[in-house]
């Protein structure tokens, strides 16, 4: 199947959104663009991204592809239910998942999250309200909070 690929500089750095033209695979933060060759889908993607982080959109309609363990598949729809401009904590998620001491494996499939933002891992947080460890950096973490937190 054929990967396609696009790139837009957003407040947050440049953001690098990979898909198959069915279903989104892949968005993360990159050092620098490569060459694009987008999809219909790529463009709707990075349409959607631009309007989350104008503060417009709060909700994602996109085909996502997630690619991962069951636990992982778990945590991460957890993180879907997470609403915008909420937050939770890594106990909350594993507590939800119905396994209250996989505290340190939720971090763990957060950190595996390919789809950040479109799977919101940046609104899990520490126990104690702290900003942990977030793919983006902490300063990614703590604008996207500060987004949703305006919205």
């Amino acid at each position: 199947m054929m990967m396609y690929k696009g790139y837009f500089n957003s407040q947050i750095g440049i953001i690098r959104v990979e898909d198959n033209g069915e279903r989104l695979i892949s968005v993360s933060i990159c050092e620098n663009e490569e060459s694009s060759n987008m999809s219909a889908l790529t463009v709707k993607v990075i349409n959607q991204l631009k309007e989350y982080l104008s503060g417009v959109r709060k909700i994602f309609d996109l085909p996502i592809e997630m690619n991962g363990t069951e636990f992982q598949l778990k945590v991460w729809s957890a993180l879907c239910n997470i609403p915008y401009g909420e937050t939770r904590s890594y106990k909350d998620i594993a507590e939800k998942i119905g396994n209250p001491k996989a505290v340190r494996a939720v971090g763990g499939a957060n950190n595996k999250n390919r789809l950040m933002i479109i799977v919101p891992c940046h609104r899990v947080i520490g126990a104690d309200g702290s900003l942990t460890g977030y793919a983006g950096g902490i300063n990614v973490k703590k604008k996207l909070l500060e987004l949703e937190q305006r919205g």
